[in-house]
């Protein structure tokens, strides 16, 4: 056993909240913009053309990073996709279409856990539009 209590144990289920299951088909892309209008505009055709069902974007990031040999230091927008993970390809091909960067970042973190209806609400929204 790996110390964790069991799941009829979970001490979130024993406060009374619910939470979901390891394995969740959903999970969270990062990716950074160099300024708050093109994080949303590239926020709003991710969830209209449902690749994501939510994106928050986290203004005035400092980012440091090494390109082309040198250290350099910008200003960013960081944008958190909520997607499932049968649509990170598609999301990456449409995020390399509307970014200006020549490499924009993504990096996919899978959901270990959380609000089932939040999760479940996330799938639905990814799915094919009605």
């Amino acid at each position: 056993m790996d110390g964790a209590p069991p799941p009829e144990r979970h001490p979130a289920r024993e406060r009374g909240c619910r939470v979901s299951e390891p394995e969740s088909p959903v999970c969270v892309a990062l990716t950074t913009c160099p300024d708050e209008g093109t994080a949303r505009r590239i926020a709003s055709a991710l969830v209209e053309e449902r690749l994501a069902a939510c994106v928050n974007i986290v203004p005035d990031m400092t980012s440091v990073y090494r390109w082309e040999g040198v250290v350099e230091t910008a200003s960013e927008c960081l944008l958190l996709v909520k997607t499932r993970r049968e649509r990170l390809e598609a999301l990456r091909r449409r995020l390399e279409e509307l970014h200006p960067y020549d490499l924009p970042e993504l990096v996919a973190l899978p959901v270990e856990g959380g609000s089932s209806a939040y999760l479940k609400w996330v799938v639905e929204e990814t799915g094919s539009a009605t």
